[in-house]
């Protein structure tokens, strides 16, 4: 029998994401005695890859504020392309939305009925990046190594008891561990180990939205811009290149993302409406046989492509929502991506993690040895982070309630773009950051729920008339006005966003 070696540190965390590591090497930094398990190995496959502007600055402030200067070039494209060329990226320069239609070829006007490209950067330089998570991920884990940080991978825990600080029995190649900590942080993304642990359960009832997605990484996906200019559609008064941008493609059923890569590869899925029932029990080769033939242009943008090697097939999820029922207990907490997830539609994923990250640490470092005090942040941390999912799916539900109606879409999606900028503005005047996306703001709160109630009218008829879409985007446009900088809804700029994102 082997002998279980015993190893004792102040926190513990499990998960070895970009978001596990930053907590891992912000802990260190504060004087922790810190050890990071991964139950994997790196590289490996992940996905969640599309930054935003708000996750740029976040990586900058931590980059600062814990000494971390190497993390800083990894926040806009050009400095990552300066320092790092070897660890793969692509260029994201906004957001940008087709809408397509069952059986017709993909049109457009020349007002863009059915194209919104929103850019969020001013250049390529400023840029926002799409981030190969094989590679990203197995920096971060380089540098917690390089720090001296405690790195465990395949490393697996099989329990736990807290009596009064943790024991976790853990499992990796050819040897038995006891960890001994006093906190433990759940960093894995999925509310797996925390059921298993301590029986802390995690729902999807809550959630207005229901979507799962089937998605890979291919090789030889073809450039859109390039089937635009087959149809002989024009892009010249496009603000950016759609390719280099998190492009979706709106459909009846969901939506699509396309990622590029600097090494030629595209991250490629379909995020589909749970509600769909021409879609339940579907195999996955046959359910994604069934969507590219239902798009042609769809079906054009994948024929010549191949699969990447990794992951080498095509993944099917099951219903994408969930929440934990704790965010926290006695002697552990759970980052926001393992509390609960959405839906990837506006790429909040990194900048909510980061923003939990932020938040866990400093409660850590603070309150570390008072337990009293610990509880009550604690309690702070987990009502924000379920306060964020819950403005997270009613934005991200309004958009697949509308994606039929791509007009409505359009106006439904400018309350995400509006307060998206206010809470960029929040940040850049250095106010405390509060809850993620203003989630602690009644008037971002109030502007989505009633606009809910407003939508939810018009979309239970069958085919909303044009005065209805008319009257709809007035009353989106006149309630995001005090916090609209950017001419969102503005009818001169015809869905074309030059730039939204504040001044970075």
């Amino acid at each position: 029998m082997r002998e279980t070696q015993h190893h004792h540190y102040d926190i513990l965390v499990a998960g070895g994401g970009f978001a596990g590591s930053l907590t891992a090497l912000i802990l260190h930094s504060q004087g922790f005695k810190v050890c990071l398990i991964e139950k994997d190995q790196h590289p490996r496959f992940a996905i969640g890859e599309s930054s935003t502007p708000v996750a740029d600055m976040q990586l900058r402030d931590i980059a600062v504020k814990y000494n971390l200067p190497w993390l800083y070039d990894f926040s806009r494209y050009g400095s990552w392309q300066q320092s790092h060329p070897e660890i793969v990226c692509g260029l994201k320069r906004g957001f940008s939305f087709f809408k397509h239609y069952p059986g017709k070829d993909f049109i457009t006007d020349a007002d863009h009925k059915n194209e919104l490209l929103v850019a969020a950067s001013t250049d390529d330089i400023q840029s926002d990046t799409n981030w190969l998570r094989a590679d990203f991920d197995a920096f971060l884990v380089s540098k917690v190594k390089e720090t001296g940080i405690t790195y465990l991978d395949l490393t697996k825990i099989t329990s736990g008891k807290r009596t009064p600080d943790w024991e976790f029995e853990c499992t990796r190649p050819g040897e038995t561990l006891a960890i001994h900590t006093a906190f433990f942080i759940d960093a894995t993304g999925n509310g797996i180990l925390l059921d298993q642990l301590l029986g802390v359960k995690s729902a999807s009832d809550s959630f207005l939205t229901d979507s799962f997605a089937v998605y890979s990484h291919f090789n030889g996906v073809a450039r859109w811009t390039d089937i635009l200019k087959k149809a002989c559609i024009t892009t010249d008064d496009f603000p950016y290149d759609p390719d280099n941008s998190a492009l979706h493609q709106i459909l009846d059923e969901g939506w699509i993302w396309m990622l590029r890569f600097n090494d030629k590869r595209t991250s490629f899925g379909f995020a589909l409406s749970g509600r769909e029932q021409s879609l339940k029990g579907l195999q996955t080769d046959e359910l994604w046989d069934i969507m590219c033939k239902k798009y042609p242009a769809i079906n054009n943008i994948l024929k010549d492509s191949k699969l990447a090697h990794a992951p080498g097939k095509i993944i099917q999820t099951g219903r994408l929502q969930r929440k934990i029922a704790n965010c926290f207990g006695p002697g552990w907490a759970a980052l926001p991506h393992t509390a609960g997830f959405v839906d990837p539609l506006f790429s909040s994923g990194i900048a909510h993690s980061l923003a939990g990250v932020q938040k866990l640490t400093v409660i850590l470092k603070e309150n570390f040895n008072d337990p009293e005090s610990l509880y009550t942040d604690l309690k702070k941390y987990e009502d924000a982070v379920f306060a964020e999912l819950k403005l997270i799916d009613r934005l991200v539900a309004g958009c697949y309630l509308t994606m039929a109606h791509f007009e409505i879409f359009n106006a439904w999606s400018m309350l995400y773009f509006a307060a998206t900028i206010a809470y960029e503005q929040r940040l850049l005047q250095k106010k405390p950051p509060g809850y993620f996306l203003g989630a602690d703001d009644t008037y971002i709160t109030d502007m989505v729920q009633e606009s809910y109630a407003d939508l939810l009218e018009i979309i239970d008829c069958q085919q909303p008339s044009d005065e209805d879409i008319k009257r709809f985007t007035k009353l989106v446009r006149e309630r995001i006005k005090p916090i609209n900088t950017a001419g969102l809804l503005n009818p001169s700029f015809k869905n074309m966003y030059r730039h939204t994102a504040a001044a970075l």
